[in-house]
């Protein structure tokens, strides 16, 4: 936060006032610019010195640090600096970096074990604890709030878990940058392989190219080699054997040093049992997870609504779709808080590869029309979908969906009859803490903004976030925008669901909240 001068020691005419002439006052101003400069080259001072702490945590202890949701691994001195201003959205004051700083060093010191640690809400737990007078250092206090993952002496590590992307087109190139993202010490998910069926005699180079530019999410973070003969790529240290097939039960992956792998079927091909059990019968695969909604008796599984009903006797999955992971956690929040009587789900939705480009022949209704011309209707499953997610909305949603001539991020329009009634502000208030402070705050953000549009959220991690300013709520009629970044964010829920599958995802801790954001929660409502 900007330091306040003492009384006595501010310019006189500091702040508004000025000479008669109106004219202001150039050594007051000077002084201003000097003084915010001077502050803010020491707060970034001080953020990098953060990074290699923030690193060193995540490579040898795989512990994931953020700030109300905003991970700090990867972030340069300025997004780190960013991350701590967003912290006045959960106590309306910047989180100070020294904290952080004295945070990050108590972690270091006591090297805990694999874990996703919210740094501003221990500051908060820590403030709380000292306000009601507990005498304990912050490094005791810390140790016992993650008494969980402090490692005992002779406690086996984990190995890694294996995984294969079967299809590497938009979501297998995005879940392969996040799994190398996510690569940290290689005792989690280890992205091994990708199968492809082989299209051209450089098709390696080309698939390597794609993974290294794209269009819509920029430009690879790091480095890739490719080494046509062995047929692998390089990507920041993370090796990827490319396997070229076109039948996943033929595969043998035990050739390659895998063993009891996850494979992600990206392809769309199959959608049942009885297709995706063929990866099953390649060697070397234990369980197989689906990126779209699955047919049949298999598991639609959105992390952080259903996951923990993934057993050990599930060995074919399904991450359901897009628009199902971006509604049914909100769909969730605003049912525990106020009940849903029914609704209707209108999605705005990206073109996807499915569709043409320009006027031609395809077997489903009307996407045979130019994608980059029209708004396409189309029918969704993502309604009834959520139901598979979240019983209790069984026959209480109906859903269509527009197809809009943008590459990228989905708007979903959820209009509702609640059981309770509910204000705009109530409703928004309750929204904004659920997005910082409740289980659900990995697959919903929030955002109050006049200027925002869709280009703004590519790139999101979350499954949705509610537009604030669009929310309109009269008694028990409400309507809610919710965008979602269609690729990356759907991505970013499919591996939180392969770490669910293969028991790596880390645990979120503190697990309790502060006191002040437990009782602004219980007044939103």
């Amino acid at each position: 936060m900007r330091p306040v001068l003492p009384r006595q020691a501010r310019p006189r005419g500091h702040g508004r006032r000025r000479p008669r002439n109106g004219r202001p006052r150039r050594k007051i101003v000077s002084y201003e610019f000097d003084a915010r400069r001077t502050e803010w080259i020491a707060k970034e001072e001080l953020a990098e010195r953060m990074i290699p702490l923030i690193g060193g945590l995540y490579r040898d202890h795989g512990v994931v640090t953020s700030i109300h949701g905003r991970r700090l691994i990867n972030r340069s001195p300025i997004a780190l600096l960013k991350a701590h201003r967003f912290a006045r959205q959960a106590g309306e004051v910047e989180l100070d970096l020294a904290d952080t700083m004295r945070v990050l060093e108590v972690l270091r010191e006591i090297a805990p074990g694999p874990a996703s640690i919210d740094v501003a809400r221990l500051v908060a737990r820590y403030a709380d604890a000292v306000g009601e007078g507990d005498a304990r250092e912050l490094a005791d206090f810390v140790r016992d709030e993650l008494t969980s993952v402090i490692a005992v002496e002779g406690e086996p590590e984990a190995s890694g878990t294996d995984v294969v992307l079967y299809g590497f087109g938009r979501i297998g190139r995005l879940l392969a940058r996040i799994l190398i993202a996510h690569a940290g010490n290689g005792k989690g998910l280890r992205l091994r392989a990708i199968v492809v069926r082989k299209g051209s005699d450089n098709d390696l180079v080309k698939r390597a190219s794609l993974l290294r530019r794209d269009s819509v999410h920029g430009p690879f973070a790091g480095t890739i080699e490719v080494d046509e003969e062995a047929n692998t790529i390089l990507a920041n240290g993370t090796l990827i054997q490319v396997i070229y097939s076109s039948d996943p039960a033929s595969i043998d992956y035990t050739a390659y040093g895998i063993h009891d792998a996850i494979v992600v079927d990206n392809t769309g091909r199959w959608r049942d049992e009885a297709g995706l059990s063929q990866h099953l019968q390649a060697t070397g695969v234990a369980r197989v997870l689906l990126t779209a909604p699955g047919k049949g008796a298999i598991k639609n599984i959105v992390h952080g609504i259903n996951h923990d009903d993934i057993t050990p006797d599930d060995r074919i999955l399904s991450a359901a779709s897009c628009t199902t992971n971006a509604i049914t956690p909100v769909l969730k929040a605003i049912e525990d808080a106020y009940g849903v009587v029914r609704g209707h789900v209108e999605t705005v939705h990206s073109f996807t590869n499915d569709q043409n480009l320009i006027d031609n022949f395809h077997s489903g209704d009307r996407r045979g029309r130019s994608a980059a011309l029209n708004m396409v209707i189309t029918e969704t499953g993502a309604a009834k979908a959520v139901a598979k997610a979240l019983p209790s909305f069984a026959g209480k949603l109906t859903g269509s969906a527009i197809r809009v001539p943008t590459p990228d991020v989905s708007l979903a329009i959820l209009n509702l009859q609640l059981e309770q009634p509910a204000s705009k502000g109530s409703l928004n208030k309750y929204l904004r803490q659920v997005s910082l402070t409740s289980p659900l705050r990995q697959q919903i953000d929030y955002v109050e903004s006049p200027e925002v549009v869709s280009t703004d959220f590519v790139g999101s991690n979350r499954a949705g976030i509610v537009d604030g300013l669009a929310t309109i709520a009269d008694g028990t009629d409400a309507i809610l925008y919710v965008w979602y970044d269609n690729e990356y964010g759907y991505s970013c829920q499919v591996v939180r669901v392969i770490e669910a599958i293969a028991g790596t995802h880390p645990v979120v801790l503190p697990e309790r909240q502060p006191v002040a954001l437990e009782r602004e929660v219980a007044a939103a409502v």
